[in-house]
């Protein structure tokens, strides 16, 4: 533990005898004690009146620098003391969307019951269902389904979960599982890309063959 605390508390010294101020110097720390997991200093910080959604020079605060380092006691603790779960960074990514975009599900279900703002879109244009959908986040998918996430949102790229799952995915068990999960849920089996290709020919193309059944049975053309 005493490793980490000479970092900040340098960092501290020199932001303070530079005329930052104090309150600069402990924002510091406390992204540190989010990005080790350190809850106990986080909550002592915190304890101090510093600024629990403060931002680093990335835009970040401390509760997506401890979902990004996968620290979910961290984040529990900030997300409990009312950190903003759709505080963006300056990548457009917020608590809420990293932890869906990564398949945090544990995280994610604190944030969307704190608050997360399910039509809240990422750099690319996608809600969070977008990115769990093509990284294969099957348990993600199902959380932000049931949460109500729009199935049929289309990113940037002009492209829907479902097209991301076919078109990204590798057609394994598990990419099939999420097909299901999204047909189940009412996705748009026919909603083609900018270009006119459905789901369907996608998953031809890419020999995805139990994929390819699924969309069949669904009416999938």
């Amino acid at each position: 533990m005493e490793n980490w605390i000479a970092a900040p508390a340098l960092a501290a010294a020199l932001l303070t005898s530079s005329g930052v101020g104090t309150s600069t110097a402990i924002a510091v720390q406390l992204q540190r004690a989010a990005e080790i997991g350190d809850s106990q200093r986080i909550a002592a910080l915190l304890s101090q009146g510093t600024g629990i959604d403060s931002r680093d020079a990335d835009g970040r605060t401390p509760l997506l620098t401890a979902i990004r380092a996968r620290q979910i006691e961290a984040a529990r603790v900030l997300i409990a003391a009312g950190a903003d779960v759709n505080a963006k960074d300056q990548l457009q990514d917020s608590p809420y969307l990293y932890a869906g975009a990564s398949g945090q599900t544990e995280i994610l279900q604190m944030t969307l019951a704190h608050g997360a703002d399910l039509r809240s879109i990422n750099r690319y244009g996608g809600t969070a269902l977008i990115p769990a959908a093509e990284r294969g986040h099957v348990s993600t998918v199902q959380l932000l389904i049931k949460a109500g996430v729009d199935v049929d949102h289309v990113n940037n790229l002009g492209w829907t979960a479902l097209l991301e799952t076919v078109i990204l995915g590798d057609g394994s068990q598990r990419y099939a599982q999420i097909t299901q999960l999204l047909i189940a849920a009412g996705a748009d089996v026919n909603l083609a890309d900018e270009h006119g290709v459905t789901p369907l020919v996608h998953a031809r193309q890419r020999r995805q063959t139990v994929i390819e059944q699924l969309l069949r049975a669904a009416g999938a053309r």
